[in-house]
């Protein structure tokens, strides 16, 4: 459990469903994702999520919580082959809190987390050209922008650059 400043980063737990569906369940928030985000967000789908994650060893992928509520999410996923030891970092958050750093802390958390209990020397994320705001997140986390790949997604029909923020041990 990581604590930050009115809310915690902490494994996933049974009963988490019924916050996460309702908060991640919102157009705004999936607008960023990766498509394997559910959207809609069905509580089954919340249920499958957290059933999914209960027993994580080494724990990689967090709730992000006030209250004991799920308000959103972050995660490491591990890559492979040569790029094993680099992490690519994801995150969403219930759109009534963006604007209030609660994202930029956990962006802080977990990222120092990754790089004290995982064998890891490197985080990579890739951010949507249409939002900024994660953009500034990750710089304010101490990401660096390293590129741009022009024209390398397509969101909800629209073919849009992938900006890569990477930050090392």
């Amino acid at each position: 459990m990581l604590q930050g400043n009115g809310f915690l980063v902490r494994g996933w737990q049974k009963g988490d469903e019924v916050s996460l569906q309702k908060n991640a369940d919102n157009l705004n928030v999936s607008a960023f994702l990766t498509d394997r985000f559910p959207s809609p967000y069905s509580l089954e789908a919340a249920r499958g999520w957290v059933e999914s994650l209960l027993d994580q060893d080494p724990l990689i992928n967090f709730a992000i919580a006030i209250k004991n509520q799920v308000v959103g999410g972050i995660g490491i996923e591990f890559r492979e082959d040569v790029y094993r030891k680099t992490g690519l970092i994801g995150y969403w958050l219930a759109e009534e809190l963006w604007g209030k750093g609660i994202m930029t802390e956990a962006v802080k958390l977990v990222t120092a987390y990754a790089f004290q209990n995982l064998d890891l020397i490197r985080l990579q994320a890739g951010v949507l050209s249409k939002n900024p705001s994660s953009m500034r997140v990750l710089e304010k986390a101490g990401y660096v922008k390293e590129g741009v790949l022009k024209r390398s997604v397509i969101k909800r029909g629209e073919i849009l650059d992938e900006h890569v923020y990477a930050i090392l041990k």
